[in-house]
C-alpha cells in the first residue's frame, strides 16, 4: 500500500485520513510541531539541534528510535521548554486540537503532566486552564472549518516523583471542565503504580476515569499493578499482555493459545490496550517478538478478541499520525475497511464519556464508515 509524504494512504478506494476516527492515548509534549517549537524556543533563547523545522523533524525521528523508553524521554526535554508560559502551552494545545482534526479524528483524549510546566512561574491550575483554553480554541477552529472535533484532558503524574495525589486532587478539581481523565507517566520500569496508591485510592473514592501505562518499558507485574492499584479502566499500551500468552501451536490459517489468567482477564473484561505501533518499536516495547512492524503482537491480540485500540502516543517523536498508523498496520496486516471500523468502535466504548456521549460517538463511527 503507498503512503504518501502526507502519511496517507487510499484502502478500498478511500482516504484513510477522510475516515472518523478517536485518539486515546496522545501526549501534548510529544505533538509539538518542530516550527512552533523553533519560533517558541527562539523567543526563550533557547539551544536547539537544528534550526530548520524538517531538520529538526529529522532530528526528534532519529533521537527517538533508540530502542529504549528512558533514551526516548529525553527527547521532551525540547517540547517542555517552550510550554512553560500561558501563551506557549495555550498555542501548542490549539494547534494539537487543528492537527488531530486534520489527521481526521472527531473525539481525542489529550494527555499531559501539569508538573511539568512550572519552570516559569505557573501554577498548577493556570497551567491546566492554559491547556483548556488552547484545547477549546482548536475546538472553534475546527468548526469554523467545518469539522467537528471534541477533545479531553486526561491529567497526567509523573511515575518518579511524589505528586500524584495533588494531580489526582487537581484532575478532579477539572471534572466537567475540560478534564475527563487520570493517568500516570514516565519511567515504567522500577516506578510501579502501588507507589501511587494514595492517588488511586482518592481517585476511586471520586469515581474518577484511570487509565495507567503498563506493559510498555515493565511487563505483567506493571500490568498488574495498573489493574489491582490503580483500578485502570484502560491500559497505556499494554502490548506486554501478550507475555501472558503461550502459542501452544499454529498451523497455514490457525494459531491455538493458552491464555495465563492476567491475559484471560484483560480480554474477557475488554479493557481496551491503549497499542501505539511505531512507538513500541521505537522504545524497544515490543523487542522480545522482533524489530519490525510484521513482529508486534497487535494482530495477535486482535485475533484473539482483545479490545485493541490505534493511536501515535507521540507524533512528534515517531514523525506519525493517526492516519498512518493505520495505513502502516493495513500494509502490515492486510486489513480492511472492517478492521479499522473495529478499532474506532473499541476506542469510542473505551473513552471516558458518559454512556450516552459514547453510544453517539458510536453512531457517528458507523455513519462515516458506512459513507
Amino acid at each position: 500500500m503507498p503512503i504518501d509524504q502526507h502519511g496517507d494512504a487510499d484502502l478500498q478506494g478511500l482516504s484513510i485520513r477522510g475516515l472518523p476516527k478517536v485518539s486515546l492515548h496522545d501526549h501534548l509534549d510529544g505533538g509539538v510541531r518542530p516550527a512552533t517549537i523553533i519560533e517558541l524556543g527562539d523567543a526563550i533563547g533557547l539551544d536547539l539541534p537544528e534550526s530548520d523545522a524538517d531538520d529538526l523533524a529529522d532530528w526528534f525521528a532519529e533521537k527517538s528510535d533508540s530502542g529504549s523508553l528512558v533514551e526516548y524521554l529525553k527527547t521532551f526535554d525540547l517540547t517542555t521548554a517552550v510550554m512553560q508560559t500561558r501563551e506557549g502551552l495555550t498555542r501548542v494545545a490549539r494547534e494539537f486540537v487543528e492537527d488531530l482534526a486534520a489527521d481526521g479524528v472527531i473525539y481525542g483524549e489529550v494527555r499531559w503532566a501539569p508538573e511539568q510546566h512550572l519552570a516559569r512561574g505557573l501554577s498548577l491550575e493556570e497551567v491546566v486552564a492554559a491547556v483548556q483554553d488552547g484545547i477549546e480554541q482548536g475546538e472553534d477552529a475546527a468548526e469554523r472549518a467545518g469539522t467537528d472535533i471534541r477533545v479531553g484532558q486526561l491529567i497526567t503524574a509523573m511515575r518518579h516523583t511524589d505528586r500524584s495525589l495533588e494531580i489526582a486532587e487537581l484532575a478532579v478539581a477539572w471534572r466537567n471542565r475540560g478534564a475527563v481523565g487520570f493517568d500516570i507517566a514516565g519511567p515504567e520500569d522500577g516506578f510501579p503504580a502501588g507507589n501511587h496508591r494514595a492517588a488511586f485510592d482518592f481517585l476511586a473514592s471520586e469515581f474518577f476515569p484511570v487509565t495507567v501505562h503498563a506493559g510498555e518499558a515493565a511487563g505483567l507485574d506493571s500490568i498488574r499493578g495498573a489493574l489491582i492499584d490503580g483500578r485502570a479502566l484502560r491500559l497505556g499500551h499494554g502490548v506486554r499482555i501478550a507475555e501472558d500468552l503461550e502459542v501452544v501451536s499454529s498451523g497455514a490459517d490457525e494459531v491455538y493459545v493458552k491464555f495465563g489468567d492476567l491475559a484471560r482477564w484483560v480480554r474477557d473484561r475488554e479493557i481496551p490496550l491503549e497499542l501505539s505501533p511505531s512507538s513500541n518499536l521505537q522504545t524497544g516495547a515490543i523487542a522480545q517478538w522482533g524489530t519490525t512492524l510484521e513482529d508486534h503482537p497487535f494482530d495477535l491480540l486482535y485475533q484473539l478478541g482483545f479490545s485493541v485500540t490505534v493511536n501515535v502516543d507521540n507524533r512528534t517523536m515517531s514523525r506519525t499520525s493517526l492516519t498512518r498508523e493505520l495505513a502502516l498496520l493495513a500494509e502490515t496486516f492486510e486489513y480492511t475497511l472492517d478492521d479499522f471500523e473495529a478499532f474506532q468502535l473499541n476506542a469510542a466504548a473505551g473513552a471516558f464519556l458518559a454512556v450516552e456521549e459514547r453510544e453517539e460517538l458510536i453512531e457517528l463511527i458507523a455513519e462515516g464508515f458506512d459513507r
